[in-house]
């Protein structure tokens, strides 16, 4: 389990003395506990590393936000600490699929619920949320069931 390897990867940098992941691994803890909380008041548990993944791409997409703003901003010492928070987090992430395996997925999902047009895509973005929540970008994948209902 990803939870597993995140503590795992908590105690080795303590014993490393490597403050800066030590710090990256406690926050990616930190998130996690608040999304746990959340996930009680919610009805339906979730898959646990369905929701660590969820919970490290949205970290993920955060710090790249940052790192633009910091970036435009000439603020290179911020962007680069959030760069390497990025590689923390991104070694836990499980491997993403390319976009052959992607439009495979997505080919796959829209002939399950017989989609017919752009109308569709709540349902098929449904299907692809439930079953490769990890593994895709979201993002990209909506572009890419957009396209492919459109036309």
């Amino acid at each position: 389990m990803i939870r597993d390897d995140i503590k795992a990867a908590q105690v080795a940098a303590m014993k490393a003395g490597d403050k800066d992941k030590l710090a990256a691994v406690r926050l990616i803890l930190s998130k996690i506990k608040d999304r746990d909380i959340e996930l009680r008041t919610e009805s339906g548990a979730k898959d646990d590393d369905a929701m660590v993944s969820e919970v490290l791409q949205k970290m993920v997409k955060q710090r790249r936000e940052s790192i633009a703003m910091y970036e435009t901003g000439g603020r290179q010492e911020l962007a680069d600490a959030e760069k390497a928070e990025v590689t923390v987090i991104e070694e836990f992430l499980p491997a993403m699929m390319d976009e052959a395996e992607m439009a495979a997925a997505i080919d796959a999902i829209i002939a399950d619920t017989g989609a017919q047009g752009v109308q569709d895509m709540g349902k098929v973005m449904g299907q692809l949320k439930a079953k490769h929540a990890g593994e895709m970008d979201m993002g990209l994948a909506s572009g890419m069931v957009k396209a492919k209902l459109a036309g």
